[in-house]
């Protein structure tokens, strides 16, 4: 009886995502006397995922027919199946997958959501959930340095907020220091006092001494670990452990402009994951110029909230973001190793100051500017020195 419903339910699938394939016109016809034939692209397999509640359709498109009439008729396949779909293929043979859930609109962080999600991981980085319901998250250990880009009001802000809040709740002071650029002067004023937080530079040349002192200390890393016979920080003997260090630049295109700043920010991103160093760059509207092709390669990660067009999008690495609804702010696509639609959880700014309250110290202090010892030039310091310290 299983099986004779599984065929039924079947067959409906198939007839419904042929009816789509006539509506968007990718069929052929032909006379056969006074009998028209319809020929459909031919659908291979038909899937239910009754855990995910999806159903996953394989189709191959009819010899002579142009894939891009696919993409170009995409809407015609959300009018039949809804807006929660997927559809992906290149040149002939396509997946389509239509979620029966979709994406919630409203996520609102909770700590205690997350907690066992994020159990294990050693720099947890939340994403937030996909299609499914589910919590993405990652670890900026293996996935050091990411961007995240998004016009205003679209969700940006939030994610990073609700990043760094995960991370200061989930790692000690000792364990974790952040050092965090806040260019617009309106993001980071909330993590000011906070334990963890060891400087928030909001003028260009105060991020500038900051990354001259992370640059420092990149290279003191890399010759604590020659010396240890180490290949990564984890595996520093227990005297010798240092802190993980997560690098948060907010509007990044202020300073781009700056050949020494752009050249350290290469070489940390570079460098950074064995010596404990992650970096996470932010900004509205990415361009060629500010993101060329050394910088983006670096950037693994990529969130992209809603951008102003299909340019944009692309630029960061997320076609489709151009495509997210004012509607839905905190939707985004996340590129890691496929591209996925995620809803990121909203974390309000008075929800953020009382959560970062209780790691707040009355002692806290910016670095000085003393503290910095800025240099001339990171020409001071040779490349081949640094990479050699690191892959001894």
């Amino acid at each position: 009886m299983g099986k004779i419903k599984t065929f039924i339910r079947t067959q409906k699938a198939k007839a419904k995502l042929r009816r789509a394939f006539k509506s968007a016109g990718l069929i052929n016809k032909f006379k056969n006397g006074e009998k028209e034939i319809v020929v459909y692209p031919m659908i291979h397999d038909v899937k239910f995922d009754n855990e995910k509640k999806s159903t996953r359709y394989v189709f191959t498109l009819i010899n002579g027919m142009d894939p891009k009439e696919v993409e170009k008729k995409e809407y015609v396949f959300n009018q039949h199946f809804g807006k929660n779909i997927e559809l992906d293929g290149d040149y002939k043979k396509f997946e389509l997958t239509v979620y029966e859930l979709g994406l919630t609109k409203d996520l609102t962080y909770k700590y205690e959501d997350i907690a066992s999600v994020i159990e294990g991981l050693k720099m947890p980085i939340v994403c937030g959930k996909d299609r499914n319901g589910q919590w993405i998250v990652y670890d900026a250990i293996t996935e050091p340095n990411a961007l995240i880009s998004g016009e205003p009001g679209s969700g940006k802000s939030t994610q990073i907020r609700s990043i760094l809040s995960t991370l200061i709740k989930y790692k000690s002071p000792e364990e974790l220091h952040l050092y965090l650029g806040d260019l617009k002067m309106s993001e980071f004023h909330l993590f000011k006092g906070v334990q963890h937080v060891k400087n928030v530079a909001i003028f260009p040349d105060e991020l500038k001494r900051m990354l001259t002192f992370v640059y420092k200390e990149m290279i003191s890393r890399s010759k604590l670990l020659n010396a240890a016979g180490v290949m990564h920080v984890d595996k520093l003997p227990k005297d010798k452990k240092v802190p993980y260090i997560l690098l948060a630049i907010d509007e990044i295109v202020m300073v781009m402009d700056d050949k020494e700043l752009k050249k350290m920010l290469v070489q940390i991103d570079s460098l950074g994951r064995a010596l404990g160093i992650y970096n996470i760059l932010s900004l509205q509207r990415p361009s060629h110029d500010i993101l060329d092709t050394k910088v983006r390669s670096l950037l693994t990660v990529r969130m992209g909230f809603r951008t102003t067009d299909l340019s944009n999008s692309k630029i960061i690495g997320t076609p489709g973001s151009e495509k997210i609804s004012r509607e839905t702010p905190g939707r985004f696509f996340l590129k890691r190793d496929s591209l996925e639609e995620i809803q990121a959880p909203y974390l309000t700014e008075e929800k953020a100051k009382e959560l970062l309250e209780p790691y707040k110290s009355s002692e806290w202090e910016n670095l000085t500017e003393s503290e910095y010892e800025p240099i001339e030039s990171i020409e001071e310091i040779r490349e081949e020195d640094i990479f050699n310290e690191v892959v001894k």
